[in-house]
């Protein structure tokens, strides 16, 4: 059967032709900012189970760390969260399924890093949405990690260097890693010190441990708008969180031929995908829209700001 494409909350999914198309009309949260109103339509696929879904989508504001997703609840709930996807290998399979990933390698390295070893206790690891990992950050939906892999992976080929801002967990930085390899650079930045420290004990148990042992994988505390000049200039630069515009530092360390992606935005948000040609000169284009928790300082963000 031949698969179609198909928006689903900020990832392109893949879906069989008979599927669900759900409208909502997106409303901006604040009285005090006037907009126009978003007309958003959802392509999901229809599963063999009946679907229980919410009347209306909640305030876009709720959602943090990644893509317009939202707690369906009922079958759909109890399909991602049962037995078909409470192993890591079969949550890449089911990113396959759905055409969120093509790639063999990103398909490898995702069944490689186990995502339990980064996802705090207490949650499901394997379900298809952001999880709260502390200080107002979150860790993205399985799906946002596999589509921002697949848009860096010819700037993630053994050698190259990635830079990784806004690590969170070091979930994302620890798949860089695996993709750069020993002879690349993977740089995670995070401005949470105490996420830092759990994120290098999260990779200490995870595949990409003897990468960062022998020092080809790292992770600092910075403030990653400002990026991380020593292993500069990056083939690869990824941002976790939403900046109101693109940072300038960030694309003076992304070397001519490599692609930074970066949700840009404050209600309303698109994951941005920047090429630097090799004259220096950018090319921008607009992959999908997301939601992420903004890009800030990290009183800011300790604040909820």
């Amino acid at each position: 059967m031949r698969l179609s494409p198909a928006l689903a909350y900020g990832c392109r999914y893949r879906t069989p032709p008979l599927k669900h198309l759900l409208t909502f009309t997106l409303l901006p949260h604040s009285h005090h900012h006037h907009h126009h109103r978003r007309r958003l339509t959802v392509s999901a696929p229809l599963l063999p189970t009946a679907l229980s879904l919410s009347s209306q989508l909640p305030n876009p504001n709720f959602f943090t760390g990644n893509s317009l997703f939202f707690r369906m609840e009922g079958d759909l709930q109890r399909f991602w969260s049962g037995s078909s996807i409470n192993k890591n290998k079969a949550m890449v399979e089911h990113l396959k399924t759905y055409g969120v990933i093509a790639s063999k390698k990103v398909a490898e390295v995702l069944e490689s890093i186990d995502r339990a070893l980064f996802v705090p206790d207490g949650n499901a690891p394997y379900y298809d949405s952001p999880v709260p990992i502390g200080y107002n950050a979150t860790i993205s939906a399985p799906h946002m990690h596999g589509t921002c892999l697949q848009l860096l992976e010819e700037n993630l080929q053994p050698g190259m260097h990635a830079l990784d801002v806004g690590s969170g967990t070091g979930y994302l930085t620890a798949c860089f890693a695996l993709m750069v390899g020993p002879q690349g650079r993977a740089v995670g930045v995070e401005h949470i010190p105490e996420l830092v420290s759990s994120s290098i004990q999260n990779i200490q148990k995870s595949a990409a441990a003897p990468l960062l042992k022998e020092g080809s994988l790292s992770v600092h505390v910075a403030d990653g708008r400002l990026g991380w000049p020593e292993h500069a200039p990056y083939d690869a630069i990824h941002v976790g969180a939403a900046a109101p515009e693109i940072p300038q530092a960030l694309i003076d360390q992304l070397k001519p031929g490599g692609r930074l992606v970066i949700p840009v935005g404050t209600v309303f948000q698109d994951l941005k995908v920047i090429d630097k040609n090799m004259d220096g000169s950018l090319s921008v284009r607009t992959e999908t829209s997301v939601r992420y928790v903004p890009l800030t300082s990290r009183d800011a963000q300790l604040r909820g700001a």
